[in-house]
């Protein structure tokens, strides 16, 4: 393999061959390679081409041009039991197989090692057994897939690829129909899959925050078929999120890792106290409008911020200190002093104001006091 590449591309062009018609080109001159024993996600706005990248090098779909290789052999001279050997695939579709049990959906797996019979060896069964193992599913060997939740069947999907002993596994929006919980351990599982075993796994994601705590290596292919790769955080310090998540109204904040909207702020506080608290109350003012400076970043109020309403242009602090192990809001504004048992309490009386704002924060207050 050269230079410890599994997979590789020079000057792929990706899209769709129409009848009578020229190609519909999605991106084109991509050149890359994935190396084993990494993940990589591949990331990039809904339209830009990351499905049809995919199918591409499963070869569900011929290139347009260019080149691909696996394991330093053109893709396309390999014979089908070659590639699967090679190459594994778990697509977003959701997949029906009727009552067969988890067990048998990892045994397709082996398919490419059988012979013509199917007959699965006593070698054939371990690896199967291992694949569950591996996917922390043994407990789901004699389960049907029918009664299997979401996460529950992702997980065997996983265990039948794995099943292949592939070089290169590909995924495509592995996570797509799970909950948080189950993202994250899918995330950390295929995470130490590629780690433990030398394999190489690309997997699309829209999951921006777990892409960037377990990817080796971001893809990123903008809506203009622009590929940038590279280290997460070098992909962030260099402006390439920017460049292919810019869109109208959303920028993305490099300091945190996040996406946010532009909007104009309501007013402009100085923020005082440390931790975990003082962390979530900056999340909270800059969510209803409030541009925000932590105490000793900068002294001077006008510099919070450029786009102030003057409608509600508000100057003042908001100091968080804990009191019998919990958190207390005062705010201070223009020498005005109220304090806040709640955060909900805090944002209710800045947005609202007046009768309204204080006399939910005096209810707070008092639910606060009876417990």
């Amino acid at each position: 393999m050269r230079n410890g590449t599994v997979l590789r591309t020079r000057d792929l062009s990706i899209g769709y061959r129409r009848p009578r018609r020229a190609p519909a080109v999605i991106a084109s001159d991509l050149s890359f390679s994935l190396r084993p024993g990494e993940l990589v996600c591949l990331l990039g706005p809904n339209g830009a081409g990351k499905s049809t990248l995919m199918r591409t090098l499963a070869r569900l779909q011929p290139p347009l041009s260019g080149q691909i290789w696996l394991d330093d052999r053109p893709l396309d001279s390999l014979r089908p039991g070659q590639l699967a050997r090679r190459l594994s695939i778990v697509l977003t579709d959701r997949v029906d197989v009727g009552a067969m049990s988890g067990y048998g959906l990892v045994s397709l797996g082996r398919h490419p090692y059988t012979g013509w019979t199917g007959t699965l060896e006593e070698q054939d069964q371990q690896i199967i057994q291992w694949a569950l193992q591996a996917v922390r599913a043994k407990d789901l060997a004699d389960r049907l897939t029918i009664e299997m939740s979401d996460g529950e069947r992702q997980k065997v999907l996983i265990a039948r690829a794995l099943a292949q002993q592939p070089r290169v596994m590909l995924l495509d929006e592995p996570t797509a129909f799970l909950d948080l919980p189950r993202r994250v351990e899918v995330m950390d599982l295929l995470r130490q899959l590629a780690s433990e075993n030398g394999q190489a796994i690309l997997l699309s994601t829209h999951d921006l925050d777990l892409a960037l705590r377990n990817a080796d290596r971001l893809w990123l292919l903008s809506a203009d078929g622009e590929l940038f790769d590279g280290a997460p955080e070098d992909l962030i310090l260099n402006g390439a999120f920017e460049r292919v998540f810019s869109a109208e109204g959303v920028t993305f904040d490099r300091e945190r890792g996040s996406f946010h909207t532009r909007q104009e702020a309501s007013g402009r506080l100085r923020l005082e106290g440390d931790g975990v608290a003082a962390f979530w109350t900056q999340r909270s003012l800059e969510r209803i409008g409030y541009a925000v400076a932590r105490e000793g970043e900068n002294g001077d109020f006008a510099s919070y911020a450029s786009n102030l309403h003057p409608a509600h242009s508000v100057n003042g602090a908001v100091t968080v200190c804990m009191q019998d192990g919990s958190p207390i809001y005062m705010l201070d504004i223009e020498g005005r002093k109220q304090s806040f048992a709640t955060l909900n309490a805090l944002t209710t009386y800045l947005r609202r104001g007046g009768a309204r704002g204080e006399a939910d924060a005096k209810a707070d207050k008092d639910l606060y006091a009876r417990r």
